[in-house]
């Protein structure tokens, strides 16, 4: 099981939107992401300069996103959520976050 944990930038002035939008995930994107692999799935907000960090846990990263990459509900969510984003680019945020480095892990 990887376990992988990445970063993104929120727009401060958007930060209360994007929590809404979390607390209301389409049932539909629920759906996807278990069914391609994203489990135990997190997203932590430091509200004082909209640092977002993200964890999940899957068997081949690579092929969760694919799999996402695959689904209509994931287009949607993708466009819709891009614009909360800092230095995106032409990306996507599930294609433009960085993925941090483990350097330790207690099992």
């Amino acid at each position: 099981m990887e376990r992988v944990c990445f970063r993104l930038q929120v727009k401060p002035e958007l930060m209360p939107e994007y929590i809404r939008r979390h607390t209301e995930v389409w049932p539909e994107m629920l759906e996807a992401l278990r069914q391609t692999g994203w489990t135990n799935y997190s997203l932590h907000l430091d509200e004082s300069d909209g640092t977002l960090i993200g964890y999940l846990e899957t068997l081949d990263l690579e092929a969760a996103k694919a799999g996402m990459g695959k689904t209509d509900v994931n287009a949607r969510w993708q466009a819709e959520m891009g614009q909360f984003f800092v230095e995106l680019g032409d990306k996507a945020p599930d294609e433009g976050f960085l993925r941090l480095k483990e350097v330790f892990y207690l099992a």
